[in-house]
């Protein structure tokens, strides 16, 4: 891409957005086109065609969605499947329309079946049922990287998708009732120091294994496909898995998060508290990461500094509120 190139980037306030939005500018590109929700509602196709029309973007990172944890997707499922495939078909084929040179889809690994050999590899999509707990968003998913594949096989567009495993980082969404596992964790240990509770309760037994990825690492991994990559060489599939290769339980992810929380006051750790009454979702899943580090693209972030990371991050965007 030159850098004064028009990269529109679809999302850009959420966790994968900023990102990559900060990684972009650090890079040295001046010309990165953003709009919020009130100003583009890009479920609305006439308003994105305007706007298609209006900025003519040459690159787009199509990094905005519908988002939250088990228990959201649990109790919005028509919300999550309608938003996210009205969102990504809207931008592709808008995309397609107005002369975009490329795009980058980002999916999620809850594509996969559930029931899937681990680690997880680009040739399981479809073979067999998803797990329940996320159907409705893996559909919207599956949807549009499949409509990215199908506008490169029928049109020759340089569209192409990338499956991340759990996301976590700066910006991301401290929210007990619908967030993902690990900032809700960060904030549910957080609020027990401060108020002196004793113990926290989490879903599940901590038995399911996750992968974890730091959503900057993400961002630069898209900014390297953008720039060293193409739909040809991801075809027919035309996705790639996006990981940092190995996983922990929810137990060993909960202690290490308990550890980190308590660490100026280490006599005051609370109990955790399993409530098994609540789903755990996939025993495991874990990407294999391979095709993407024979691209040349290895991870930065270890866990452990991640983690330290993201409560920095709590600490002084939602703390000092």
């Amino acid at each position: 891409m030159d850098k004064n190139a028009k990269i529109f980037v679809a999302g850009h306030r959420g966790l994968v957005g900023s990102a990559l939005c900060r990684k972009l500018l650090k890079d040295g590109y001046t010309n990165i086109i953003v709009r919020s929700h009130a100003q583009l509602d890009l479920c609305n196709q006439s308003a994105l065609d305007e706007f298609f029309k209006l900025e003519k973007p040459e690159y787009v990172f199509f990094a905005a969605a519908y988002v939250g944890g088990i228990g959201l997707n649990k109790k919005h499922p028509a919300d999550f499947l309608y938003k996210n495939v009205m969102m990504g078909f809207n931008t592709v084929d808008a995309s397609y329309r107005y002369g975009v040179k490329k795009l980058i889809n980002i999916a999620s690994a809850c594509i996969y079946p559930k029931n899937a050999s681990q680690p997880l590899k680009e040739e399981h999509l479809l073979t067999g049922a998803l797990d329940p707990a996320h159907d409705a968003y893996a559909l919207a998913k599956i949807s549009v990287i499949m409509m990215c594949q199908k506008y490169h096989l029928e049109h020759g567009m340089d569209f192409f998708s990338v499956v991340p495993n759990n996301l976590y980082g700066p910006g991301d969404t401290y929210d007990v009732e619908g967030g993902h596992v690990l900032p809700s964790m960060i904030k549910k240990f957080h609020d027990a120091k401060l108020s002196g509770k004793d113990e926290v309760v989490l879903w599940g037994d901590g038995s399911s294994c996750r992968e974890f990825l730091y959503n900057e690492d993400l961002a630069d991994a898209m900014c390297f496909l953008m720039e060293h990559c193409s739909a040809n060489e991801l075809s027919p599939a035309c996705f790639v898995n996006v990981g940092c290769g190995s996983d922990i339980s929810i137990k060993e992810l909960a202690d290490k998060v308990m550890k980190l929380v308590y660490a100026d006051v280490p006599e005051r750790t609370c109990n955790i508290v399993w409530d098994t009454s609540k789903p755990n979702g996939m025993h495991k899943r874990l990407c294999d990461n391979s095709r993407l580090r024979e691209l040349g693209w290895t991870p930065r972030v270890s866990l452990d500094e991640g983690l330290k990371l993201s409560y920095e991050d709590y600490i002084e965007t939602v703390c000092k509120v």
